[in-house]
């Protein structure tokens, strides 16, 4: 599969919607990234630079407008336990593998959810779309349980039960933001609506997980299949 040549914003988001998932970082992972070079690398020609500030030519700048300009493409750290994209179109086949059907109460009945995640989720679950401080604060983390929330928080992105939403800052109690902005997190649910959860409920795990690796295949032709099965399975 030919993969349009990216340098800028809107050539980036017309090749995910054709390739329908990548990596989010510099490093396709022996899988497949859109931009697979990372902040040290500047490919001749091309305008495309990390961590420049450029809304259009910078890619960790992309991370968050397409939450916020867009309505069919999802980003949170969904591959290896890192960040990646995936659009709508393919994210029920994602749920479809990683969830097996099951809801949040359901993979918690079968000990397919860690402590710390339940405490997340379930915060969550009473706040609606919420950042990081306010999720610590209402699930009760302490400051030496930094590292328990952050695998928590990774856990719920890799099992698909949470994802990134956009930005927010602090209200205070005029109604006037203040501070500096944080990432906003909320389920898949209420990121896309109920239509993709019922989609995925209505396909075969195994027959998904062919198909999206008939993708990374067709986007990666040198992928190894024991990387390829973890980059869909989430392992």
């Amino acid at each position: 599969m030919k993969v349009r040549e990216i340098n800028g914003f809107s050539d980036f988001c017309a090749a995910l919607k054709e390739c329908g998932f990548s990596m989010g970082g510099g490093n396709a992972k022996g899988v497949f990234a859109l931009i697979p070079f990372d902040w040290r690398e500047e490919p001749p020609g091309c305008p495309v630079r990390w961590h420049t500030g450029d809304a259009d030519t910078d890619p960790w700048e992309w991370r968050m407008r397409v939450l916020e300009e867009r309505d069919d493409v999802a980003y949170a750290k969904v591959f290896f336990r890192l960040s990646g994209y995936i659009t709508r179109e393919w994210y029920p086949l994602f749920l479809a593998v990683r969830r097996r059907g099951k809801n949040f109460e359901e993979m918690l009945r079968d000990g397919e959810v860690g402590r710390p995640a339940r405490r997340i989720y379930e915060a969550l679950s009473r706040l609606g779309a919420a950042s990081v401080p306010e999720l610590k604060r209402e699930a009760g983390f302490s400051r030496e349980e930094k590292a328990a929330f952050e695998r928590g928080l990774t856990e719920l992105q890799m099992k698909l039960l949470v994802t990134m939403c956009g930005r927010g800052r602090k209200v205070n109690r005029f109604g006037e933001e203040y501070g500096w902005e944080n990432t906003l997190f909320c389920t898949p649910e209420s990121f896309w609506g109920e239509g993709p959860i019922r989609e995925a409920e209505r396909l075969s795990p195994a027959e998904a997980e062919e198909a999206v690796l008939r993708r990374v295949f067709e986007l990666n032709p040198a992928a190894e299949e024991r990387t390829a099965r973890r980059f869909v399975r989430g392992g």
